[in-house]
């Protein structure tokens, strides 16, 4: 089963918005879908808590011990929501697990240089499997000095940045409800839905 994990060692930069969403999309094209917290403050459980009985099934899932889960009988597709600070052998046991990793960054200084650490970390991560990562820039007003300087640093890394969402109160009005994008009708929210199209195809695309 494909296993997402959503990582970034900063606070504060959407992983919990973004791990949901994933969650939410895969839901949405009929798959049993495990929402797994491995963040102390539980940010991702607290969001299905809320989440309504007619929206599709996510499931949580079983702690055995430190990132260790026990997915649920029957699940296809697998989304590990990660704490900041995340590092060494966690970090490394955590991309045992891994198919895929999404960072989230914002548009600021502070975020890129974390990232930048985060992503040599990633790459030089021993007795780990080679997950396939890829970067989502999240709350990016594209009209500002942030977000040129933000492009400017992705365009150095070499590495694909599926889409840059916007900072729309809609992420935080459907968080309060427990839902996504892919839960309401898309004439709603077509314009966010249309930054999450490369997301999407990435998703879908199985494992290199």
């Amino acid at each position: 089963m494909p296993v997402v994990v959503i990582a970034n060692p900063k606070g504060g930069v959407g992983k919990s918005t973004l791990a949901s969403h994933v969650a939410g999309y895969w839901a949405s094209r009929g798959h049993a879908v495990m929402l797994g917290d491995v963040d102390r403050q539980q940010s991702s459980r607290l969001w299905l808590s809320l989440r309504p009985e007619a929206a599709s099934p996510i499931a949580t899932w079983d702690v055995l011990r430190d990132f260790v889960v026990r997915p649920p009988r029957g699940t296809t597709h697998v989304v590990l929501d990660t704490p900041a600070g995340l590092h060494g052998s966690k970090l490394t046991e955590l991309l045992r697990l891994a198919d895929k990793v999404l960072v989230p960054l914002q548009p600021s200084i502070f975020d890129i240089y974390a990232t930048r650490e985060f992503i040599d970390e990633l790459l030089g991560a021993r007795g780990a499997r080679q997950a396939e990562l890829a970067l989502v820039g999240m709350r990016v007003d594209e009209r500002t000095i942030a977000a040129e300087q933000l492009r400017q640093f992705t365009d150095g890394l070499g590495l694909p940045v599926l889409g840059l969402l916007r900072p729309t109160q809609n992420y935080v009005h459907l968080a309060a409800r427990g839902l996504t994008l892919f839960d309401i009708a898309p004439g709603r929210v077509a314009r966010d839905l249309e930054q999450w199209q490369g997301i999407c195809r990435w998703l879908d695309r199985s494992p290199a």
